[in-house]
């Protein structure tokens, strides 16, 4: 099967990666954009050893799960690649690459999986990356597959104060003022609509930003948080106080530790569930806000330290057992060397929240094969329209629970 090639094919299901599944001439094809059961004309368009990636060149017969998408830009822009799915069909796709993902990866059966919905399935999006092209004047996301820049003039996901922000920006068109190192803007909102920009000179190319303040608070499961578009933080506000209710569940005791911790979503309420908590960030913006976080909650039992989870795992000297770890790794995961740190802490009780199927499949399959037991794995559409998906995997140090057995 060349590239270049045309054929027929049904799809079979949506896989992880957001990739539509077939085989066709004892090959394995790959269909971006694609829904269960669209009947197509595609065109392999790479190879690889052992799968051919394909895109749509005709719909023969759509899928009952197929609608219109509601982007103008859908299929260039890099991003919502489920906008051609039904919102059931999303969460139902979601569902199962997870499953996909725990069996394959974790080696693990899950019999009840299931997804908490996000309320707003439009304009929820707070937290944005904007690509700059200073060259042509262009502000906007990747094309698929590409690093080529696509002006974006309406984004249906992101939260209208962004929207507008983004309208001003490419208004302005004067990018070439901003320093030669800036190839991308950041850009978050808050609960009462004030947006933050970074880096800092973003804000001059339109005037009346100047007396805008840097940093926006957010409400979350009753915790005000305060941070600025230098930090991370979770883009869905709708279904973010149940994830972190499902991460903090089974908290307790004399020691927590929330690593990767950011400015502080998971380390407020732990602080009210243990004696001590310990967040550990290297972002040094974002251990400044989580300080002023915790402080401003009174939560005199948390201690900030600013370094990478795996420097400070080398050198903290943990006096007493720990009770509870909340992980909130980077999509790419835990390294093996963290796991090893880890395991010998040997915490009563292990949340992982993900947001890479894959990557959480990997890690909780190295906590199991050490004595882990999974309780629950959780599902939060964290992104809708899009294949991603956050979760929340609980483990706990002993054997003997029925939930998670090993495949």
């Amino acid at each position: 099967m060349r590239v270049g090639e045309e054929l027929e094919v049904e799809i079979e299901r949506i896989v992880p990666g957001g990739w539509g599944l077939t085989h066709a001439r004892g090959e394995t094809i790959m269909v971006a954009l694609a829904a269960p059961q669209d009947r197509a004309l595609v065109r392999i368009e790479r190879a690889s050893s052992r799968v051919r990636f394909a895109s749509i060149v005709r719909l023969l017969a759509p899928s009952p799960a197929r609608v219109a998408p509601r982007c103008s830009f859908f299929g260039r822009c890099g991003g919502c690649d489920f906008q051609q799915l039904s919102y059931e069909a999303q969460l139902a796709a979601k569902v199962e690459i997870v499953r996909d993902c725990l069996r394959r990866i974790g080696r693990l059966e899950v019999a009840d999986l299931s997804i908490v919905p996000s309320p707003a399935q439009w304009r929820y999006r707070s937290r944005a990356e904007w690509q700059l092209n200073r060259e042509l004047g262009r502000i906007g996301y990747f094309m698929r597959g590409s690093h080529e820049v696509v002006e974006i003039t309406e984004c249906p996901v992101l939260a209208q104060p962004l929207m507008e922000t983004l309208a001003k920006l490419r208004e302005r068109d004067e990018f070439h003022r901003l320093p030669p190192s800036v190839r991308s803007i950041h850009a978050l909102v808050g609960d009462e609509g004030s947006v933050s920009l970074a880096p800092s000179p973003v804000a001059q190319l339109v005037p009346e930003w100047g007396a805008q303040p840097r940093a926006v608070e957010r409400t979350v499961a009753e915790m005000i948080y305060r941070f600025d578009a230098e930090c991370f933080f979770q883009v869905n506000e709708h279904v973010l106080s149940a994830l972190v209710r499902a991460a903090t569940d089974g908290a307790g005791g004399v020691l927590a530790l929330d690593l990767y911790s950011g400015v502080g979503l998971f380390t407020l309420p732990l602080a009210k569930r243990a004696a001590r908590v310990v967040a550990v960030e290297e972002n040094l913006t974002a251990c400044r806000f989580a300080r002023a976080n915790a402080q401003r909650a009174g939560a005199t039992n948390v201690e900030v330290r600013c370094a990478s989870v795996l420097d400070w795992l080398r050198a903290a000297e943990i006096a007493g057992p720990v009770d509870f770890v909340l992980l909130d790794p980077p999509r790419a995961g835990l390294e093996n060397e963290t796991v090893t740190h880890l395991l010998r802490l040997a915490p009563a009780r292990i949340a992982y929240v993900g947001c890479d199927p894959a990557a959480m499949a990997r890690d909780v399959r190295k906590f199991v094969e050490r004595g882990y037991v999974v309780r629950s794995v959780s599902l939060f559409d964290m992104f809708p329209q899009t294949h991603h998906v956050e979760t929340v995997a609980q483990m706990v140090r002993e054997r003997d629970d029925s939930f998670g057995r090993r495949g």
